[in-house]
């Protein structure tokens, strides 16, 4: 099968690396895989980009600042949620490249931030290929927004949008998606059970078909390493009880930094033998300086873009924790886990989906920082707690290997061409 992938960038963000793994797991089983990005980010040569002249950039650039702009306007010139939502009013046109002219898949994963237009995507599904789309948040099954959150209006008509200042924007997008999604000969699928239950009750949605495939992780790469070793490297105390929180931008409010840091405090205000011997590694882009906000020694982490520092830093940890308050399927959860390094966060998402509780880790109640506090508490001190860590391997190998996601992925390909033959 030739099968191409499309994601709007190459390597940055969950949904380009969640994408660029499952190209190579499919390479790996035999299969003929290109990837068609805006932004190509390393020298690959499966790695197709469109973004490779300075006029090409320019106008890319265009395409994306055009888009904000027109949110900005309907927003009355707010920046509140600027990003939080898409038009795909602008984009690239890839339609006519001749990876897609002679793929027998069309698999999109996230294309938004100026990469495809919503023509564009009709353009592409005239081709007449069957298509994949591999939903990394909800912006596929809503009017523009990438999670809706406590909203409903993607059920039916996106009238009432808590996004933006604007009466009819959310609207009139979903309506234009209607009319498109209905001639894709698309099937949608979700990285967790959570996220294919909401998108199943879109209205954009009544006549698709939604499945649920989580994303894939090397676990060979992934790995448990020597912890002394590990910490070393980063300048890391061998002797104390290491818990390690981050993402792109740490101090984003939406990966609950607040929560975090109130869950820590409540931490050592109920369980002092903890103030001296839990310190805290953060690791991702922050604006703030991350020891104020803290009662514990906290090791800030430079922006990491090297894999194997990665995984490196993630066998520093006893625990992963993290307060997000909007996921599908984190792939940092799944890294530590790979790594056999228990986690801990809230439920919400593909959260319950992957650590389960008491088991490899602990599910928190959703915004509940002294849940979370006590979760912490409950897994540093269970006495079994070498349970915890292979139980976390075990899981990843078990349900989200490469070979095992694989395998997911080319039944459904195969389904969808066999009338083709």
């Amino acid at each position: 099968m030739r099968i191409v992938i499309l994601n709007t960038f190459e390597r940055t963000g969950g949904a380009a690396v969640a994408a660029s793994r499952l190209r190579e797991a499919l390479r790996a089983d035999g299969e003929e895989v290109t990837m068609v990005v805006r932004d190509k980010q390393s020298d690959c040569e499966q790695v197709i980009g469109v973004n490779g002249s300075s006029w090409q950039r320019l106008l890319h650039k265009g395409y994306f600042i055009g888009e904000r702009l027109v949110i900005f306007l309907h927003n009355r010139c707010s920046k509140n949620d600027l990003f939080a939502v898409s038009l795909a009013n602008t984009g690239c046109k890839l339609s006519q490249l001749p990876a897609l002219q002679q793929a027998d898949i069309i698999h999109l994963h996230w294309i938004n931030q100026g990469f495809l237009s919503l023509d564009e995507l009709k353009a592409i599904g005239a081709l007449g290929k069957p298509m994949v789309w591999t939903m990394h948040d909800m912006w596929p099954c809503t009017g523009i927004c990438h999670h809706a959150r406590e909203c409903n209006g993607y059920h039916t008509d996106c009238a009432v949008c808590p996004f933006t200042a604007s009466p009819t924007l959310a609207a009139h997008t979903l309506a234009k998606k209607k009319r498109i999604w209905e001639k894709l000969n698309v099937t949608f699928v979700t990285c967790s059970n959570w996220l294919m239950e909401r998108t199943s009750q879109s209205v954009l949605m009544s006549d698709k078909t939604v499945l649920s495939i989580p994303n894939p992780i090397d676990t060979q790469k992934f790995a448990p390493l020597d912890q002394a070793v590990c910490r070393a490297h980063f300048g890391l105390p061998k002797e104390k009880t290491l818990l390690l929180f981050g993402a792109v931008k740490a101090s984003d409010k939406r990966k609950g930094i607040d929560y975090m840091k109130a869950a820590v405090q409540i931490l050592v205000d109920t369980h002092p033998q903890w103030k001296e011997q839990v310190e805290l590694a953060i690791f991702g882009k922050s604006e703030v300086e991350m020891q104020s906000l803290f009662p514990v020694k906290v090791h800030q982490i430079p922006y990491i873009t090297s894999e194997q520092e990665m995984i490196q830093l993630y066998n520093t940890a006893d625990l992963y924790v993290t307060s997000s308050l909007e996921e599908n399927l984190p792939n940092t959860i799944m890294e530590a886990m790979s790594c056999g390094v228990p986690c801990a966060g809230f439920e919400i998402g593909g959260i319950p989906e992957m650590i389960d509780h008491l088991e490899n880790g602990y599910v928190a109640v959703y915004k509940s920082a002294d849940d979370l506090a006590e979760g912490i508490h409950q897994l540093l001190q269970d006495a079994d707690f070498a349970r915890f860590k292979q139980n976390a391997r075990d899981k990843v190998i078990r349900s989200y290997s490469f070979a095992s996601v694989a395998k997911r992925y080319k039944d459904l390909y195969a389904q969808l061409l066999e009338p083709v033959k």
